[in-house]
């Protein structure tokens, strides 16, 4: 099965975290335990991913020690946040790599590893992007009718539906193509769903978003629940 290096998205304010993410990165707050960088690095540990890079802005020096200390590559975008789009194109030269994933750091996953489906699943011929999506019933502490609606033949659509859970294969080229230095992976995504080459695979087990302060305790019973 191929290895694809991986992105970690460090790189955000948490500002939805309000006063916990005041002295230290969202990604360093701690969720059963550990912090929630920790959970995303673990799934690309079991996954056996060989490169692993996180991208870095808001209160950097404290994860990237803690990230260093675990293998872990950094790079970071200053003076100014480049959303993920710019986020993902800036570490291509680490990244070393086409197509890449690509993994948010503010969920907590409860049953298979979102990374080895997606790497199962992946299609190449078929997909320039392929996104582990979340059913509505298994998000835990997502409000909204969901980002994308899932085909049976596992083409995405926009509209209320299916949500996507922060990790993606998805393929590079079109990056090169736009002009400003800060902008979202919407925008790759939109060329794609043009073309027929958005691809979308439904997680079967549970999610939850640690966006905000009641995620974190929505996370651990998620977490103890499934370890029972």
């Amino acid at each position: 099965m191929r290895d694809f290096p991986v992105l970690m998205f460090a790189a955000g304010f948490g500002t939805r975290m309000q006063h916990l993410s005041q002295d230290r990165p969202k990604p360093m707050i701690e969720v059963a335990g550990k912090p929630l960088v920790d959970h995303a690095l673990a799934l690309t540990q079991v996954a056996g991913c060989s490169r692993v890079v996180a991208n870095l802005h808001y209160k950097p020096d404290t994860l990237r020690r803690h990230l260093h200390a675990k293998g872990v590559q950094t790079i970071l975008e200053t003076p100014d946040i480049l959303e993920t789009g710019g986020g993902l194109r800036n570490a291509l030269g680490l990244l070393g790599g086409n197509p890449v994933m690509t993994l948010n750091t503010d969920a907590v996953w409860a049953g298979p590893n979102p990374i080895a489906l997606l790497r199962e699943a992946w299609r190449p011929e078929h997909m320039d992007a392929l996104l582990i999506c979340i059913p509505p019933d298994q998000a835990i502490g997502h409000h909204g009718a969901g980002d994308f609606t899932l085909g049976a033949d596992g083409h995405l659509q926009r509209g209320p539906g299916v949500i996507y859970g922060g990790v993606q294969i998805i393929k590079t080229d079109l990056l090169a193509d736009i002009s400003t230095p800060k902008f979202s992976l919407n925008v790759i995504w939109d060329q794609m769903l043009a073309n027929g080459r958005l691809s979308g695979l439904s997680y079967p087990g549970m999610w939850c978003d640690v966006g905000h302060p009641d995620g974190i305790a929505m996370a651990e019973n998620m977490l103890e629940a499934h370890d029972v």
